[in-house]
């Protein structure tokens, strides 16, 4: 299982705005991936209220994983896009 551990970029953590990019991100990657925070379950990234669920907060440490083909690619732009709290997912990391 291919798997990324990060903080939270975004200031207000993964709420309204950084979860809707996050979620679409993560639904753009076209794989399974899960989002836990570190000592959590792991949830549906490309689920809106999972996301929202987990009430990560900005600079919490969170865990990206999928067993997926190809996940270790989609991890490193997700990791990116939630690390330095960018407005969209990045072409190349």
């Amino acid at each position: 299982m291919a798997e990324r551990r990060v903080n939270v970029g975004w200031a207000e953590g993964l709420h309204a705005r950084p979860a809707s990019i996050f979620v679409r991100a993560a639904t753009a990657a076209g794989i399974p991936v899960t989002i836990a925070k570190a000592d959590g379950n792991p949830v549906n990234a490309a689920s809106m209220l999972a996301v929202l669920g987990l009430g990560a907060q900005g600079g919490e440490e969170i865990v990206l994983a999928s067993e997926a083909d190809g996940a270790d690619a989609a991890l490193d732009r997700l990791a990116k896009l939630v690390a330095e709290g960018l407005e969209e997912l990045p072409e190349t990391v």
